[in-house]
């Protein structure tokens, strides 16, 4: 399946450019870079929230590769091996930047902060009407630990226990902060649509 991808110009697939980046062809690493460029900085994006930091870490994210695409060893497909190389330069930096994950003391749910469920009640999970700006910035507007682990397991598919060993947290403390992750965004929804509802 990796070399299924054909980019376009000079027809080398993923695998042939990967063993060519591999003995230092900078044509070959410019055709990886140019295949997964686009999924690198969205995934830098949402989880930095901003977009001079994403481009900043995208660059880092392929420089990293340069150094290592001679450790790649065909295990797991080249996406996931890049994606999560990515994901570690981005928790780098933000453990850098101090914006540490959230505490699990402060991420504890209570019985009153359940969502709750009122018969004949309109359920956002279900609406599906949300637009996806007003997603994006309800994201955007997470406390940066929440919105570390909610990009990392709804969006980017990655297990609690994947993403504990990433975070430097325990998977009760990746849960407890998905939970509220979660209730923050349908809060912050819910407000934008009732917002939404009052204009005339």
């Amino acid at each position: 399946m990796t070399g299924a991808r054909k980019p376009q110009g000079d027809g080398l697939s993923e695998a042939e450019a990967i063993e060519r980046a591999k003995q230092g062809d900078a044509e070959a690493f410019e055709v990886l870079y140019n295949l997964h460029k686009r999924r690198v900085y969205s995934l830098c994006l949402r989880m930095t929230a901003n977009t001079a930091e994403a481009e900043d870490l995208s660059q880092e994210a392929f420089l990293q590769l340069f150094r290592k695409i001679g450790t790649f060893r065909g295990e797991s497909a080249f996406s996931t091996w890049l994606h999560r190389m990515a994901v570690n330069v981005v928790l780098m930096r933000l453990r850098k930047k101090g914006l540490s994950v959230v505490p699990l003391e402060e991420t504890m749910e209570t019985d009153e902060e359940s969502p709750k469920k009122e018969p004949g009640a309109q359920d956002p999970s279900l609406a599906g009407a949300v637009d996806r700006l007003e997603l994006q910035r309800a994201v955007e507007a997470l406390p940066p630990g929440y919105r570390t682990i909610f990009v990392l397991h709804d969006i980017e598919g990655f297990e609690h226990n994947e993403i504990a060993d990433m975070v430097g947290c325990s998977i009760g403390n990746s849960k407890s902060q998905l939970h509220k992750a979660r209730m923050k965004l349908r809060d912050s929804l819910r407000t934008s649509r009732a917002a939404k509802a009052e204009k005339p």
